[in-house]
């Protein structure tokens, strides 16, 4: 079992910053990338950034220059520095990762975090 867990969500004005956190826990033996997404209200959800395990990244267009993606693989933990939002910036903020867990078979498989609520607003 694996367990995904965002934190670091909640309001802030325009132009703000805020770096959200997710930490992967369980029986994890590898972890391969790790994404961000973003669900905002009556949209489907979209991939806002990923990261592998070497540190490669890749951004939306709508995010690039804005939105910054790290990882720290000892403590399983990706984050998401968020910088100059804005109100449509809006959404609730998805982890997800591409995890091989212990004792299985040598597959990989996505894991999902609950989200965090981002409100960009005055």
């Amino acid at each position: 079992q694996v367990q995904l867990v965002e934190s670091g969500g909640g309001l802030v004005q325009p132009g703000g910053s805020l770096r959200l956190s997710c930490v992967a826990s369980g029986s994890i033996a590898s972890i391969l990338t790790m994404y961000w997404y973003r669900q905002a209200p009556g949209k489907q959800r979209e991939l806002v950034a990923s990261i592998t395990s070497s540190g490669n990244t890749n951004y939306a267009d709508s995010v690039k220059g804005q939105f910054t993606i790290s990882r720290d693989n000892a403590k399983n933990t990706v984050y998401l520095q968020m910088n100059s939002l804005k109100p449509e910036d809006t959404a609730v903020y998805y982890c997800n990762a591409n995890v091989r867990t212990t004792g299985g078979p040598s597959i990989w498989r996505l894991y999902w975090g609950q989200g965090t609520q981002v409100t960009v607003s005055s």
